[in-house]
């Protein structure tokens, strides 16, 4: 649950990929964050493949709430967390990792709702219409799904 402002516990959030420089993610989330009057940290995470676990579990060990997944390791988080939501296990994808109420790790995939939301917003009908998806990532495979 976030915070108030005015409460003194910090919600510690943050994206982990590599490349991650070119994330916009803190930038979008502490813009939101900030319209609601939540306080927020949101970070940028840099890591090796090799070091993709490890990074995670400090991440949480550490008090992070809430961890954004990029290139190249959403396939990797999908294989890590304990749980998958139908979606994420579905395109073996995963962009979204908190933990549940056990404090077991939840991988989730918001890439495709995202897309449809925009879609919707924008009002495009895509009955009986062709689309083309350039990638093949993470993201790229829950749209096509």
């Amino acid at each position: 649950m976030l915070q108030p402002m005015d409460e003194p516990k910090l919600n510690n959030f943050a994206v982990i990929g590599n490349p991650v420089a070119h994330s916009l993610s803190p930038y979008i989330h502490q813009s939101f964050a900030s319209q609601f009057g939540i306080q927020l940290s949101y970070e940028k995470m840099l890591t090796e493949k090799e070091n993709f676990q490890q990074t995670v579990d400090e991440f949480f060990a550490t008090g992070g709430q809430g961890l954004n997944i990029t290139t190249p390791f959403k396939s990797m988080a999908a294989d890590y967390v304990h749980f998958c939501s139908v979606v994420a296990k579905a395109s073996n994808s995963v962009n979204t990792i908190y933990k549940n109420e056990k404090g077991e790790l939840y991988g989730e995939s918001t890439d495709g709702i995202g897309w449809l939301a925009d879609i919707n917003r924008l009002g495009i009908d895509l009955v009986e219409k062709k689309v083309l998806v350039i990638g093949a990532g993470g993201a790229a495979r829950i749209i096509i799904n």
